[in-house]
């Protein structure tokens, strides 16, 4: 398998048709145009598109945005959300009617508001009310396509910086990415005098369901399943798919729900920072985690049809001294893969790593490589 060097290429995204994609910042997401620019050049009409690490759901959008069928599972219920939403269709009116209901018919008690110091500091008391009752009312019913869109729009809004012009999210001083530890936030706060704002929490959701929803793509097909991709049961059973196109948790990455605590509380979870690592893959040791991916390549395979391709980009962390590509390289052996290049794609700094207010920078990013195989 040889390995090519990265070269730039014009982006292949339409901007307005792409609004509903950065619904919600993700703190590990690829950029559009790699699935895109993938399913453009080579993708037939009628295929289908497999994606058994879909994250927020980039390569299911992009699937949309060329017509094409796409199928994603991931175990983390933040991800699953976000990637439900890139599917559905519904106007602005739509969506800001579910809100306003929800917020005129649910009772007080059937909600509870938690409690601590960092919920007093992190949203005033009638934002965090409303928050409160939009999450009862989504946890009980969230079927509709405006209500799964709503759900995803909340999420984005749920916490980031605070901004001199019309608030655009509901918490005091925040990361967009991540949700920071609760008592090191309260310290921030405190140390800075940061006072959470009050916020319409409907005008919010109004402005950002007209941005994201003012023109969409053609109507998607496809689904989002929730769950470990190590079972096979969860691929669908029939041979047809295409195109394999995802990006795994890089070894060594275990934080992608205590990252993501806030927002996993407003789907259900709990009130605090969740460290369980339930559903992912193993990182305790390079052979158990090689182990895990490879039954991940063996399921899709067994739902692809033959001639289908893999692309698969992928990375690593300052933190543990394993080569990337030599892990992925590992984890396709004894699969009904075979790879054919490997191709540098930078690293994930290049371009599209946020300011992080609570965080010192960090070290200078791995370089990934986008690995391409085919199922012979």
């Amino acid at each position: 398998m040889s390995v090519r060097p990265s070269h730039k290429r014009a982006s292949t995204v339409v901007p307005f048709l792409h609004a509903l994609n950065v619904v919600c910042p993700y703190y590990t997401m690829f950029p559009l145009d790699f699935p895109l620019r993938v399913l453009t050049r080579h993708s037939r009409k009628g295929g289908a598109i497999l994606d058994p690490y879909c994250g927020r759901g980039t390569t299911n959008f992009a699937a949309r945005l060329r017509g094409l069928r796409s199928w994603g599972i991931d175990s983390n219920p933040l991800a699953a959300a976000l990637a439900d939403a890139k599917l559905r269709s519904a106007t602005s009116e739509q969506v800001i009617h579910a809100a306003r209901r929800i917020l005129q018919t649910t009772p007080p008690r059937r909600y509870r508001i938690p409690r601590g110091e960092f919920w007093r500091r992190a949203f005033h008391e009638d934002t965090l009310d409303q928050i409160c009752r939009l999450r009862a009312g989504l946890r009980r019913n969230c079927k509709s396509d405006a209500r799964v869109i709503l759900r995803a729009i909340i999420l984005g809004a749920l916490h980031g910086p605070l901004r001199k012009s019309a608030p655009s999210y509901f918490s005091n001083q925040c990361p967009r990415t991540f949700a920071p530890k609760p008592q090191y936030a309260v310290n921030f706060w405190k140390q800075r005098g940061l006072d959470p704002p009050k916020v319409d929490v409907l005008e919010v959701i109004r402005r950002r369901s007209r941005r994201c929803l003012a023109k969409l793509p053609a109507r998607a097909r496809g689904a989002v399943v929730r769950g470990d991709s190590r079972k096979p049961e969860l691929f669908g059973g029939k041979r047809q798919f295409d195109w394999v196109i995802t990006s795994p948790p890089y070894y060594g990455m275990r934080t992608y729900i205590p990252d993501q605590w806030l927002r996993n509380w407003f789907l259900g979870g709990p009130a605090r920072v969740d460290y369980t690592n339930a559903n992912q893959l193993q990182h305790t040791s390079p052979a158990r985690f090689v182990a895990g991916l490879r039954k991940v390549w063996t399921n899709a395979a067994a739902v692809c049809r033959k001639g289908a391709r893999l692309v698969v980009r992928f990375g690593g962390i300052n933190d543990r001294r394993q080569d990337p590509l030599t892990l992925l390289k590992r984890s396709l052996d004894d699969t009904p893969w075979r790879c054919q290049t490997a191709r540098a794609a930078g690293n994930a700094d290049t371009g599209r790593r946020q300011a992080r207010q609570f965080t010192t920078r960090a070290r200078p990013a791995i370089r990934e490589y986008d690995v391409y195989a085919i199922l012979d």
